[in-house]
């Protein structure tokens, strides 16, 4: 029998991948791949943390895998796998626009079903409306095509995702578990909420029905909530776009009125550093913010060239041939100058009370930044789970095919040196949620969040 379910996967996955175009030659492969090692090797700001031994290695073994590929698809998922061995969130490859439509994560045809990681667990977070009985929300996928889901993701999921921390590698592997071509089929098998042990069979197909269950509740750029005592919530979405600042300052007099500040960033995922500064600028007393630190590689060839002869005792008190060994090692850094920014906004425009910031695995990027300037605000307190752990400045260049790269060139920490990319920034009160939690639609990071500035403004008096 299970002989028989592996040759019908086989052939499933057969069908799949017919309908992938194959329009690049064996040379394309090997240039696309050997563009992507080489550009990394020159500008990958983090090739010190890469066993560069084994980097090689497996860009040599690639030659030879991705001549060998079937399609695009095939060829990409394995500079897809090839990337992921840097460990960068900010480090990806992406797949061309003719790929992409053929990818789906979580359409079946007949169901439809997103899945969120949860206590470690692969939950059903939410289904097309006609299939929310049979899909309960909060069911627990246990196993996919005979495998336990924990050894499915390791062994088929993982490999492919570029992620600078072990948390957001496994956020991402469980809501991409069940991704594939069009066509392509899963059988998983799940425990309900109630303790009943459910089979599915799934082939992805375009799912119709809109309908979805719970429904999706569109995010503003910008949200602003009131609770009890005068707490404005402000849910901060994004910092790609300068229209958050005009809402804002819409929003400013009322803010004023506020005794105590929750602001939201567990969903923005960033934009720029600018945009989210002149937000921050109002909410600090400070007149000087202390923003990330950065640095970037430096290429200098003639010192690589002499560093080939460079030993690290050579080193000892003589600063050309300490320069001359780190290019050799590819470990030379430019330090970009550092000038803390300037509060230029008056003090009777400010709003300073207890605040708490929301934080989690999704706050990332220029969102980071923005904690980075918060940190060591006396009246703010970090509530939720580690932030997602990447930032930077990307490379951005194009692949055979019309695919895409980035590879990262810039590394930030904090102002004293502290890193924060790999680790993501803590929380001062970490609060995670659980499966209950979810079902009974429960935000425990927000009341703890409420419990907080009320016990702080009783601390006060």
């Amino acid at each position: 029998m299970r002989k028989l379910f592996l040759s019908l996967l086989l052939v499933l996955a057969f069908a799949a991948n017919a309908q992938v175009p194959n329009t690049l030659t064996a040379t394309d492969k090997v240039y696309g791949l050997s563009k992507f090692w080489q550009e990394v090797n020159y500008n990958f700001v983090y090739l010190d943390k890469v066993d560069r031994t084994k980097w090689d290695n497996v860009y040599r073994e690639a030659i030879e895998k991705v001549q060998a590929t079937k399609n695009d698809y095939e060829y990409y998922r394995e500079l897809q796998k090839f990337c992921a061995m840097l460990n960068d969130g900010h480090t990806n490859i992406y797949f061309p626009k003719s790929i992409d439509s053929l990818v789906y994560n979580s359409m079946f045809g007949k169901y439809k079903m997103e899945l969120t990681n949860i206590d470690g667990k692969a939950i059903i977070t939410r289904t097309n409306l006609s299939a929310k009985d049979e899909l309960p929300i909060g069911s627990e996928i246990i196993e996919v095509n005979g495998q336990p889901t924990a050894v499915h993701i390791k062994q088929n999921v993982m490999p492919y995702i570029a992620s600078s921390t072990d948390y957001v590698l496994m956020d991402r592997a469980i809501a991409t578990m069940l991704q594939g071509l069009k066509g392509e089929s899963y059988t998983i098998k799940y425990r309900t909420p109630k303790g009943k042990i459910k089979t599915l069979a799934l082939t992805h197909a375009k799912t119709t029905e809109q309908e979805v269950y719970p429904a999706i509740v569109k995010r503003e750029l910008l949200e602003l909530k009131w609770y009890p005592n005068q707490t404005a919530y402000l849910a901060l979405n994004a910092f790609h776009d300068p229209k958050i600042n005009e809402l804002f300052l819409e929003k400013l007099p009322e803010l004023r009125k506020a005794k105590a500040l929750i602001i939201d960033l567990r969903n923005n995922g960033g934009g720029s550093t600018g945009i989210g500064f002149q937000i921050l600028e109002y909410l600090s007393p400070d007149t000087v913010l202390y923003g990330s630190k950065n640095s970037t590689r430096q290429h200098l060839a003639s010192y690589k060239a002499w560093g080939v002869f460079t030993e690290p005792k050579d080193t000892v008190g003589d600063a050309w041939a300490a320069k001359s060994l780190l290019a050799y090692q590819d470990k030379l850094m430019h330090q970009f100058d550092y000038t803390p920014a300037q509060n230029k906004v008056k003090d009777n425009q400010k709003v300073i009370v207890p605040t708490v910031i929301l934080l989690g695995h999704k706050t990332a990027s220029a969102a980071e930044d923005f904690l980075i300037y918060a940190d060591n605000q006396k009246h703010m307190t970090k509530i939720g789970e580690n932030s997602y752990g990447s930032t930077g400045q990307p490379f951005m260049f194009e692949l055979p095919g019309s695919g895409n790269a980035r590879i990262c060139t810039k590394k930030d920490t904090y102002p004293d040196g502290r890193e924060f990319v790999g680790y993501g920034i803590k929380p001062d009160i970490e609060v995670k949620m659980t499966l209950q939690d979810y079902i009974q639609k429960k935000d425990p990071a927000l009341e703890r969040a409420l419990k907080h500035v009320k016990n702080y403004k009783v601390a006060v008096k």
